[in-house]
């Protein structure tokens, strides 16, 4: 059975945004799309929905849903859209989800914060403990944001897609960052640009011009290294080596310029409390401009 790509909707812009999104990646894939609404704060399956107060949000999220579904079978009538109210707290609603999900989206709010299905420090939780690629869309994401402009610089979905950017860290397991981004930029037929940042250890003191030339091409070589399996198994797929001194956090912020997606690995946390998502993802959730994909690992 096929693994939907879930989407956390609440009726905002970015929640909208992330479903249309989420919409055509799915007909990339072949996958279903399921839109799921919690209602955070209200009570479990077991306590009746009926009382006045809770109508309300109740017609709520019922309108939200079916007007994403509608949205979304009038842009993309060949794609399968199921669509259920959840009464559960929207992080525990998202874990759960996320079980069975191929990929996960919602909604960002950037600076003001990760919106959309959640907000605030419940979002950023979940994110940190969530066990599959999450997505975070910005409101103003369209389908011609996807694409190259055309020959008069005007937005269009007939050009080529704009690269796909992916962060490597060389000290690390990056197999699943890697697999998910030449998978994007193949179903996009796009370029794959591989973005490294790297860095003499401080420890070394103020380096010298040698030891940075020697720090760098020693990554260049790993870098090489690490792409050559997967050069094979996507030989389609055209990939730009780009390496960049200095902080990971900075560095990836400027590389989603211009870029489609962004994917970027980061530890996912299967255990304790708390909304820690590591430097490198809380800059590229808070700064960056384009569709992020997070995948956990290690």
């Amino acid at each position: 059975m096929l693994k939907p790509i879930v989407v956390g909707l609440d009726g905002s812009r970015e929640s909208l945004a992330a479903a249309d999104w989420a919409g055509r990646e799915a007909l990339r894939r072949g996958l279903p799309l399921r839109l799921v609404h919690a209602w955070e704060g209200l009570p479990e399956d077991d306590v009746r929905a009926d009382l006045p107060e809770l109508r309300a949000p109740q017609y709520q999220a019922r309108r939200a849903l079916r007007g994403a579904v509608e949205m979304l079978n009038e842009r993309y009538p060949q794609l399968y859209v199921t669509a259920e109210q959840l009464r559960k707290q929207p992080r525990r609603a998202l874990l759960a989800e996320a079980e069975n999900a191929e990929l996960l989206a919602i909604g960002s709010l950037g600076l003001g914060g990760v919106g959309g299905f959640m907000s605030g420090s419940v979002a950023l939780a979940t994110i940190a403990h969530v066990e599959r690629p999450i997505v975070l869309v910005r409101a103003d994401e369209t389908a011609t944001d996807e694409h190259l402009p055309d020959a008069f610089g005007k937005a269009s979905t007939r050009t080529p897609h704009r690269d796909v950017a992916v962060a490597v860290d060389l000290g690390g397991t990056c197999d699943d960052v890697l697999d998910f981004a030449f998978q994007a930029a193949q179903l996009r037929q796009a370029p794959l640009r591989v973005v490294h940042a790297w860095h003499v250890p401080l420890s070394k003191g103020v380096p010298s011009a040698e030891e940075r030339t020697h720090v760098r091409e020693a990554a260049e070589r790993a870098l090489a290294a690490l792409l050559e399996p997967w050069r094979t198994e996507y030989p389609a797929v055209s990939v730009h080596e780009t390496l960049h001194e200095g902080h990971a956090a900075h560095i990836l912020v400027r590389a989603a310029e211009g870029a489609g997606l962004l994917v970027v690995g980061h530890h996912s946390r299967r255990a304790g409390i708390g909304a820690h998502t590591g430097p490198v993802a809380h800059a590229l959730i808070h700064h960056v401009n384009r569709p992020v994909v997070l995948v956990p690992h290690g």
